[in-house]
């Protein structure tokens, strides 16, 4: 097994340009490593940000994709929970289990992994890829647009045999971040009113969290109006087009909720709407979380906002330790108490990747899934 693969990957050669096929080499796992033939990947915004918005040159050539699924295909020297065959899913948050964040139960940060000095190139130094003689990174130390990836043994999940990985793989990252930003961070209660603004994947996974912990009403929030319908589907309750409004959507969820809802979910990336969702919260004990992800602009507000009661914070991967929780949702998805197959609105092979694009830079699609490689 300790051969170089050659095989398909998706390469983002440069920011702002289509992807390109190409054959790349696969390096053998090295010492807590593991190879992982992936099967099945969505397409997440996050993808995009760094291709299109995020201007970092530095970043590039690299193979994007980080919400996949996959099969052991070997592992490297030390590897002794993982063998070849393992259904797993390769996580962008590392969970080591020693260092101060992973040791504490407050947190799903880990200093182990890729991100820790890396954010903004959103990449290790170190990659297992090559192409045409040349290094390309591994986008949040994952990269699903490729058959085979390599992966530290901290960032990978392994999960129940029978998964279908096709739909899994969604909990990789948009689901389990909005859903657990929901349970786990606003800590929705029973009775209570949302918020949830954005409704992509990650604001629809909102929506359910906020429903499967009990809110009695869940005000789905978004400047296109054909999302509301699928809204719905995962249990939203009212409706809010800001385009449509004579005053700031904060104002008209103030009168809707008798002082602004309890709990508000930021589910775009987008330092305006970050503001308005602050500001939809009740004083007193309205909670507000930051769960879309930016990092190119200052948001603001005003103190006496924090001073009168409210909570603002944030949420990276919806709070879950990524190596405990993910195996855990995937066994809620399997006992159906967790949808996964509403949000997906297209499915395509690998190669169509750029359509795949597309359809999400215009709002087209809620997941798209790329098949990779056949089990």
């Amino acid at each position: 097994s300790a051969t170089v693969i050659k095989c398909r990957a998706a390469v983002a050669w440069e920011p702002n340009k289509p992807l390109v096929m190409e054959e790349i080499e696969v390096a053998p796992p090295g010492a807590h490593e593991i190879r992982i033939k992936v099967v099945a990947t969505g397409l997440c915004h996050t993808d995009l940000y760094h291709l299109f918005e995020s201007k970092k040159k530095e970043g590039f050539p690299a193979v994007l994709g980080h919400e996949g699924a996959g099969i052991v295909e070997s592992v490297g020297p030390g590897v002794t929970k993982f063998k070849p065959g393992d259904k797993v899913i390769p996580l962008f948050i590392s969970q080591c289990g020693e260092c101060k964040f992973c040791r504490n139960p407050k947190t799903n940060l880990c200093e182990k992994g890729w991100s820790n000095e890396r954010y903004d190139v959103m990449s290790d130094d170190m990659s297992s890829f090559t192409c045409k003689g040349k290094t390309i990174l591994q986008f949040m130390g994952t990269s699903t647009f490729s058959e085979y990836t390599v992966v530290n043994e901290i960032a990978v999940a392994k999960i129940h045999d029978s998964a279908p990985l096709d739909k899994v793989c969604l909990l990789g990252c948009g689901i389990s971040t909005g859903y657990g930003a929901a349970v786990n961070t606003a800590k929705v209660e029973p009775g209570s009113t949302c918020a949830v603004f954005g409704l992509g994947a990650v604001g629809l996974a909102a929506v359910m969290g906020c429903k499967a912990a009990g809110a009695s009403r869940i005000i789905a929030v978004d400047i296109n109006s054909d999302k509301f319908e699928k809204a719905k589907v995962f249990g939203a309750t009212d409706f809010v087009n800001p385009t449509e409004l004579s005053k700031p959507v904060s104002q008209v969820l103030a009168e809707m909720t008798n002082g602004g809802v309890d709990f508000a979910l930021e589910c775009v990336g987008n330092v305006g709407v970050m503001r308005s969702a602050l500001e939809s919260c009740t004083k007193g004990w309205g909670v507000s979380v930051l769960v879309g992800w930016t990092d190119m602009y200052d948001f603001s507000a005003r103190p006496i906002q924090l001073i009168t009661g409210r909570t603002w914070k944030g949420s990276l991967f919806g709070g879950f330790k990524s190596k405990d929780g993910v195996p855990k949702l995937v066994d809620e998805y399997m006992a159906q108490k967790l949808k996964l197959d509403d949000f997906i609105t297209h499915t395509m092979p690998l190669h169509q990747i750029n359509d795949a694009i597309e359809l999400m830079k215009h709002g087209k699609c809620i997941r798209t899934i790329l098949n990779v490689c056949p089990e």
